[in-house]
This record gives C-alpha cells, structure tokens and sequence, in this order.
C-alpha cells in the first residue's frame, strides 16, 4: 500500500474531522502541516493538486482528495468499520442531516477566511466577528440538540459522522465563550467523545507545532 499522507492544519476543524476518522479506522499516515495562518495552502504547488486551496488533502492510492465529508466517505468505502453511515437508507440520510448541520450551515459561514473578510475587508471590530460566529453556532446547535438522542452517541455505542463533525465544533465553540447550558445533550455526548483514544490523538492540542 502506498504512503497514506494528509495536508492539514492543526486548528482546522476539518483537518480535525479526518484525523479523527483516520484514527477510529486505525489507518496510518503521515501529516504535512499547512498552515493556515502563513497562507502555506495557497502556494502553487499545492494549488496545483488542490484547485480550491483549503484544508485538509488527503494523499491516498494515487489520489489527492478534499473536502472532508469526500475524503471521509472515501475513507469509509475502503476501510468499512467502524462505518461512519448506516447502510439503512433512512439512518443514513438522518446521520448526513445531522453531521451537515455542522459541515454544510454552521463551519462554512465561520471558516477563518470568513471571519478574515469580515475584520479586514468589512471593517468590523473582533467583537462584532465573534458575535457573528457564536450566533451561528448557537443557531444551529439549537436545531441539533433537539435532533440529539437522550443516551449514547449519535451513532448509539460507536462514533457516526454527526459525532465526528460535533467535536471539532464543540472545541470551536469554546474558543469564542459560547455558552453550553442550552444544549445539554451535545454536551454529554462530546465528554463521551473526547474521552476515546482516537478523538484524543486528534485533538489539536496533540498536533500542534511546538
């Protein structure tokens, strides 16, 4: 098998996602830290693999795929257990609407580039930007609680893909003060979470540069 290699960054919640995948499915790879901040995603060499220039790439049997949702189903169709989707089409299209309330509503509009445009180009104060991100957060947090079971994880005894969009916007949520007290649920089954082996080596914290 070929060097399995993923392009990340370590406070990417993204990145965050398919390290936890990676792990839950006990793939072994190698990391290249991109960093973010540096704009390392933007050089031309790796634009010339990445078209769209963002994080996480994953390197894998002559692919460099993105977007981590596409890598994380690839990962799920070559390495089946745990399963990140249910084969029950019902389950499976609940499990996506859940994990896309993170992926597709909440992440995109509080994406660093975002906030970046919104300080920089739009000229509003730090304040105003964090105000931006925890109403969106809290938004769909609010929806996501109420889709929550009452016990267990998202995906009953073992991670789903909710539960791995959860986490890394869990820790997001955290940075900007978001207050947890209405969303009992998402809290309980994030300490269950962050408790397992393979969410602790990806937590950004372990993967940090010195």
């Amino acid at each position: 098998m070929n060097a399995i290699t993923l392009f990340d960054y370590w406070r990417s919640s993204a990145s965050y996602r398919v390290r936890i995948v990676l792990n839950l499915k006990n793939v072994p790879y190698t990391r290249v830290p991109t960093s973010l901040l540096e704009n390392e995603q933007k050089a031309p060499a790796y634009v010339a693999r990445n078209p769209q220039g963002f994080v996480p790439m994953l390197s894998i049997d002559g692919h460099d795929l993105t977007q981590s949702l596409a890598i994380i189903d690839y990962l799920d169709a070559q390495y089946p257990e745990p399963a990140m989707l249910s084969s029950n089409p019902a389950d499976r299209a609940k499990t996506l609407a859940q994990a896309l309330i993170i992926a597709a509503d909440i992440h995109p509009i509080d994406n660093l580039r975002v906030l970046r445009y919104l300080k920089d180009e739009m000229g509003q104060s730090q304040e105003a930007v964090d105000n931006w991100y925890r109403h969106w957060i809290i938004e769909g947090f609010t929806a996501l609680e109420n889709m929550a079971p009452g016990d267990g994880l998202f995906g009953g005894d073992v991670p789903n893909l909710a539960d791995v969009c959860l986490v890394p916007q869990m820790a997001n949520a955290r940075r900007v003060d978001t207050p947890f007290d209405r969303f009992p649920k998402l809290s309980r089954i994030d300490a269950a979470l962050t408790a397992l082996p393979s969410f602790i080596a990806a937590h950004p914290d372990q993967v940090k540069p010195d």
